[in-house]
């Protein structure tokens, strides 16, 4: 193997292993700003739904905001913090939804009509700030 091409491969990864390691610190910091702000939130918002969930984690996702799996678990990206509050509300009403719809369907779009009626507006917002934009 060339020794040059050996050497810079061996300095990309300690790059990016320092890039984890600074994320994981801003991830630890901001994890509980992130858990608190969804708390209060969901318990306000889920007023209109009165879905009942199991689990409310807080992540570091690469391409997500959140998820919902179907056994009721309700998972934020701690990136939510630096959305403007009517996204991260958005983002909450979206996977309290999913507890009632598990899709996409326009039934589930209707449950998130409820709160928010110009939704799509928000989606495409939200959208255009997408997660690598908020790192």
């Amino acid at each position: 193997m060339n020794f040059w091409f050996f050497k810079k491969r061996v300095s990309r990864i300690f790059k990016k292993r320092r890039f984890f390691k600074e994320d994981k610190i801003i991830f630890e910091e901001r994890k509980a700003e992130a858990r608190d702000l969804v708390l209060g939130r969901i318990q306000e918002l889920n007023k209109v739904y009165n879905y009942s969930y199991k689990k409310i984690s807080i992540k570091n996702m690469i391409s997500r905001w959140g998820s919902c799996s179907r056994n009721g678990n309700l998972s934020f990206n701690y990136r939510l913090v630096l959305l403007p509050p009517n996204l991260v509300d958005y983002v909450i009403v979206h996977e309290l939804c999913h507890l009632g719809e598990f899709n996409h369907s326009r039934d589930f779009w209707n449950l998130v009509a409820r709160t928010f009626p110009d939704y799509q507006k928000l989606k495409e917002e939200l959208k255009m700030g997408s997660i690598s934009r908020a790192l």
